[in-house]
Parts: C-alpha cells; structure tokens; sequence
C-alpha cells in the first residue's frame, strides 16, 4: 500500500512514492496472536483501562506489589497500537518534559524530580534486562543540535545552568557536532549522555508478554465504553461485557477520557514520521554518527531523529497538527503535505543523502498538557485513577506514572505524591473556539519564536501564566 503524495510538491514525490502507511516498529515487529475480548460479565480488583505502556507498566506493578491481585487489562485495539507503538522511542529520565520545563515550573523540587527520573529509567533498563526483552535498549545518550545562532546562546545558559544544579552535559562546538553526525546545518550541540532509545513497539510487546506472564488478565478489542460507580466498586462497560472492579485506572491518554472533567485537560495533537530505506556503506560513512546517539534540533518546532537497528533513520516532528474540536479519525493519520515537508526538511539536513527514498510514513495521536507533562488524580473514593497529558516524552515517564497512581489509589505517603508536579494539576484548555485559536496562536509565534530568537508578546503571557502549547 502507497501513501498519497496527491497535491504536493513533485521535488520529494520520488522519494516518498513507495512508502508504507504504517509505524516501521509495528511493521518490523515479530506476527502474535490478538488477545480475545472480554468474554462477559466479569469482575476484578484492579481493571485498568488502555493497554499502551501506562496500562500495561501500571498492571505489573499492582501485581508486583500485591501478588495475587485479580488485575484486568481492556484495549480497544491492540496492546502497543497507539503511541506506544508508533513514537520515535526516546526514553529520557526527565520527568517533566527537559530541564526547562522543569525548573521554571518546580524549581524547588528539581533534584528530588531529576533523581526519581534517574532511577525510573534504571529500573526499565533492569527489567528489560532481566526479562530480556529484545528491544535493543541503549544508553546512547541524546545530541541536541543548534541550526540558529541564537540557539547556541541557548544551549550555553542550559549547559551552565545544569552544571551549576551537578548535572554533566557537553557543549560542542560547529566542528565537534558534525564529528558526530554530520551536517552543514548544524552550528553546535548540548550533549547529554544518559538518555537511551528504544524499539518502542518492541518494549510494548515484551510489557503485553510480562503481564500475562504475571498472571494479568489481558483483553484485546475491548473499548471501553461508559464508566460509573457501582455499589462499592466502578463498573466499566465494554460492547461484549460489564466489569465490575474494585479500583479502575485510566490509562487512555490521547483518546476521549471516559470522565467529563478530564475532557479539557489535554488536547490531541498529530505527530508525523518518516522512516528512511537502509542506508548503504557509503551513505553512512556520508553522515558518521557512529555514537548512534537520539538527535533533536533546540528549535521550538522540532524534529527528533535516529538510527534502526538495520541503519534507517526515523525522522519525526516539527509538524505538530491540532484539529478543531480535538477531532481524531484515521484520516488524519496520512498528511501528504507534512510528509513532503518533513521530506524537504530531512534533505536540508543531510543533503549527502540526495537519492534516499522512504519507507515508512505514519502519524498518529499524542496528548498534551498546558505544563507539558503529566498530571495525576483520582476520584470517587479513590476508587479511579489517571495519569495523562505526557506531552510526547512517555516512553519512560508512564512507568514512573503508574507507580504515582497506584500510590494515589493506595492513599500513600510517598516522595512521589508529596511532589507538588503531582499534588497540582495543569490549568485546563479553554473550550471552542478559543482552544483552536489559541494553539494556532501559539505555533505561529513559536514558529517566530525559531526564526528571530525572541519570545512574543503572547508567548510571554503564556509564560507568565504557566500555560503553554508543545509535543
């Protein structure tokens, strides 16, 4: 199958003409079996909802906190489908969306937040190794890659600023940064070594093994569709069934919370991605990256990029859609004029590899927060969790996340829920039509933002106010 390139510029139209419409991680990923849906009328302990890293983390830690427990996981599709499935496979210590996001936020809570990422990335790197998950973790770090002059004046006050807090970062150079990876864009580039990548659809299947393993209860093709209390427990209806449970956790993320209140809170966003044919001998001799380390541009409007195991580059973001009334359809999936932009972009970046085609080319939902990151809470008793809003950084976070819902359900006292990044959730987004207007506002002024070095008037506002748009 061939994605449409109806309507765009003819210049990428060969190297975009034989891509897949799929994510190349779930393309590449081993055939299993779906899981059947629920089978009827059943009960549970703990039912989560949404079975993507949230939902599947979240499962295997309630068990592994209390084994025994009856735990039931209901997917409307296929566990890892969604974002889990489809990202670029970052997974960062941060917690709070990059250190600046962080510490104008919790300043105060900075240290305690970085060393609780810290650990949290530890202990995925120690269960994919002990359950010897085939999803190639590596401790490759992340090149952040300056292509505007103001954006090294950036990077300088983020590296003094992280130093003087005692953490390590490398500031580069032009010539040092395309020692690593080359390219005549780049004028410089921040260093941080302890990020790692992953095959995201990968590490999904081995958490969907993990959990049956466990002794979870997993149902594929199982949305999840009316949620209300029930006597003492939550009753959560799907088409072929009702689950009665004890405690429920929504882990949905992108997609139309079953609770009202929730419904302001993040707004889905259409990230889009390229992935190219193996690169031959010479093509990567053309661009080094020997380190293959994660690569991001310190632009607002971004891309985040990286090597396959069979030496493809994934090239993804920039393109940020929102539509009006947070509308989602697979439709939107396949976006031929952002795929041509990304196309163009890619070619500016490495104009060496003149030629290349694509293979790959997908999009697919993400939530945002107006913080950028997770927020958590619970209701009726605290018989219902969620954790929501991961703002595209949720390969590592959701395992911290499910951790902090499950002490909230708990009631616990813990370091995680005396932190004020979980104790106070984000402001929510305004309703139509002053939601569509204020994102667009806010990617034209980013936009601005990337190509004069200065923050707006509106920008500004937003900042003072704590709000803010971003994937």
């Amino acid at each position: 199958m061939t994605a449409s390139t109806a309507g765009a510029d003819r210049r990428w139209a060969s190297a975009l003409a034989e891509t897949e419409p799929t994510s190349y991680w779930l393309d590449e990923l081993p055939a299993r079996p779906d899981l059947p849906p629920v089978p009827g009328s059943t009960t549970c302990d703990l039912l989560v909802v949404g079975g993507g890293y949230l939902g599947l983390w979240t499962a295997l830690e309630a068990v592994r906190r209390q084994p025994g427990r009856d735990v039931l996981v209901v997917e409307a599709a296929t566990c890892g489908h969604a974002a889990s499935g489809r990202n670029g496979g970052f997974a960062d210590p941060s917690l709070t969306h990059g250190w600046g996001n962080g510490v104008s936020r919790w300043p105060d809570e900075m240290a305690t937040l970085r060393w609780l990422g810290l650990e949290n990335l530890a202990s995925i790197e120690r269960f994919v190794v002990e359950r010897q998950i085939d999803c190639r973790f590596e401790r490759t770090g992340v090149l952040g890659v300056a292509t505007r002059p103001h954006e090294l004046v950036e990077q300088k006050e983020e590296h003094e600023a992280r130093a003087a807090a005692g953490e390590g970062t490398e500031l580069l150079d032009a010539e040092q940064v395309r020692t690593r990876v080359d390219s005549p864009t780049y004028l410089g580039g921040l260093v941080d070594s302890v990020p790692a990548l992953v095959e995201p659809a990968r590490l999904a299947d081995g958490l969907r093994t993990a959990c049956l393993d466990a002794g979870v209860r997993v149902h594929e093709h199982s949305p999840a569709t009316g949620l209300r209390r029930s006597g003492a427990g939550v009753q959560v209806d799907t088409p072929q069934s009702t689950v009665l449970a004890g405690e429920v956790v929504l882990a949905t993320n992108a997609y139309r919370p079953l609770l009202r209140r929730l419904r302001l809170m993040t707004v889905p966003v259409y990230d889009y991605t390229l992935v190219t044919e193996p690169l031959t001998d010479a093509q990567r001799d053309s661009i080094g990256w020997r380190g293959r380390e994660g690569v991001g541009d310190a632009s607002n409007l971004f891309h985040y990029y990286r090597l396959t195991r069979d030496d493809r580059i994934l090239w993804g973001g920039y393109d940020a859609v929102y539509h009006y009334g947070s509308r989602q359809a697979r439709a939107l999936e396949h976006r031929a004029e952002t795929f041509e932009l990304l196309a163009e972009q890619f070619f500016t970046t490495f104009p060496q590899l003149a030629g290349l085609r694509f293979s790959h080319a997908w999009g697919g939902v993400i939530d945002t927060s107006t913080q950028f990151c997770a927020f958590y809470g619970t209701i009726w008793g605290r018989r219902v969790g969620w954790a929501a809003g991961f703002t595209g950084l949720g390969v590592a976070s959701t395992k911290f996340a499910a951790d902090v819902v499950l002490d909230l359900l708990a009631g616990a006292d813990t370091e995680r829920t005396r932190l004020s990044m979980v104790r106070k959730n984000p402001l929510p987004f305004p309703p139509e039509p002053l939601r569509w207007l204020g994102i667009e506002a806010t990617r034209r002024s980013m936009a601005g933002a990337d190509r004069t070095g200065r923050r707006n008037l509106w920008l500004r506002t937003l900042d003072r106010l704590g709000l803010g748009f971003d994937s």
